[in-house]
């Protein structure tokens, strides 16, 4: 996943940062006006969702803050990546699990209709793991490690080291998983096709195959960067509840209650020096964002063609819209215009799927 900067910039030369997220099969891609899925069906075809998009920003204008617009970034991608992920699956066609006893209550209880209740459960679930994982269990550690120490900073660090030790082991680990290997692959022609965009590049397979499948704005990277933020911020934050409230040793839950607190901010300054990072050729910019490029060759894999075409696909609608991209040439000799079958979102689930006839 790539994260999106919707700030205005004074330099035109740039084009717009376009972001993405790959999916089953298939690619999101982000624009500052649009977002478009394109996924590639068991016969060949592509289905594809379109929605016009306007950044919280330009509705409520210190949502567009430094560091604020971290926060709110961090939130929406959160959202986004669960409606993405969802409208991917109804685009393919997939058939769903038959909903337990538990959502069929909820349903109930709440009026609502299964399949908001189903994905409701599977966000609380992936944001418990999470918290276990990121949290819970390095908090743990640091407090252990707090009764051997009075170092603030050792302290931190070790639950640093911790928290990147899992994200790397939980990387790895769901790389092992044939269907996340294509994921991943989706992942890499996401990039890709980035890198092409960004290069002035005719959006064509031949032109995004030779760039590299690492992006400096990736998500894999602003992960890092929030493990390394907040060792600082934690250390920071630390020392000041010791100076104000003269507690010098945290117990787990007060650590694991500074954790819930801090994080937002952590996120805001990740996201600023994410991009900061991203968009300077400096030495010190490289050197710092290289651990992030690094660790992406966990998180992506080389796509083949058809799977830069569908990157490609998505890229054009996020940018043209469904109509003027039909016009965009997305290979030397056969643009693609496949059938899409039409599917009839729930109200307000999120992306409406773009209604195209058969051909």
């Amino acid at each position: 996943m790539i994260s999106i900067n919707n700030t205005k910039t004074d330099k035109p030369a740039r084009p717009p940062d376009i972001g993405g997220q790959a999916v089953i099969e298939g690619v999101m891609m982000k624009s500052p006006e649009a977002i478009a899925i394109s996924v590639r069906r068991p016969d060949g075809s592509i289905a594809r969702a379109y929605q016009k998009y306007v950044a919280p920003s330009k509705k409520y204008k210190q949502l567009g803050w430094p560091v604020i617009r971290g926060i709110v970034n961090m939130a929406l991608m959160l959202m986004l990546g669960v409606t993405t992920l969802d409208t991917s699956t109804k685009l393919l066609g997939l058939e769903t699990e038959e909903p337990g006893k538990f959502e069929k209550w909820l349903s109930e209880r709440l009026g609502l209709g299964i399949e908001k209740i189903v994905m409701g459960v599977a966000v609380v679930l992936a944001l418990g793991l999470s918290m276990l994982l990121f949290m819970v269990i390095p908090s743990g550690i640091a407090s252990l490690i707090n009764g051997l120490t009075s170092n603030l900073l050792v302290v931190n660090l070790c639950a640093g080291i911790m928290r990147v030790a899992i994200l790397i082991g939980y990387i790895w680990a769901t790389g092992l998983i044939p269907d996340m290997k294509r994921v991943y692959m989706y992942h890499g022609a996401e990039h890709k096709t980035v890198h092409c965009h960004e290069h002035g590049l005719p959006l064509t397979p031949e032109n995004a195959r030779r760039f590299t499948t690492l992006h400096p704005r990736c998500g894999t990277s602003f992960l890092l960067l929030v493990m390394v933020i907040s060792v600082l911020l934690g250390a920071i934050a630390d020392q000041l509840i010791y100076l104000i409230f003269g507690i010098a040793r945290l117990s787990f839950p007060l650590r694991l209650l500074r954790s819930l607190i801090t994080l937002p901010l952590v996120a805001g300054v990740s996201y600023e020096t994410l991009q900061g990072l991203a968009h300077s050729s400096s030495l010190l910019a490289r050197a710092l964002r290289w651990p992030g490029l690094m660790l992406q060759h966990l998180t992506t894999r080389e796509p083949d063609d058809s799977m830069l075409e569908i990157a490609i696909d998505a890229m054009l609608r996020a940018m043209h819209g469904p109509r003027d991209a039909e016009a965009q040439s997305v290979t030397d000799s056969s643009p693609i215009t496949a059938p899409m079958e039409e599917i009839t979102p729930e109200p307000g689930s999120g992306l409406e799927p773009e209604v195209k006839p058969a051909s």
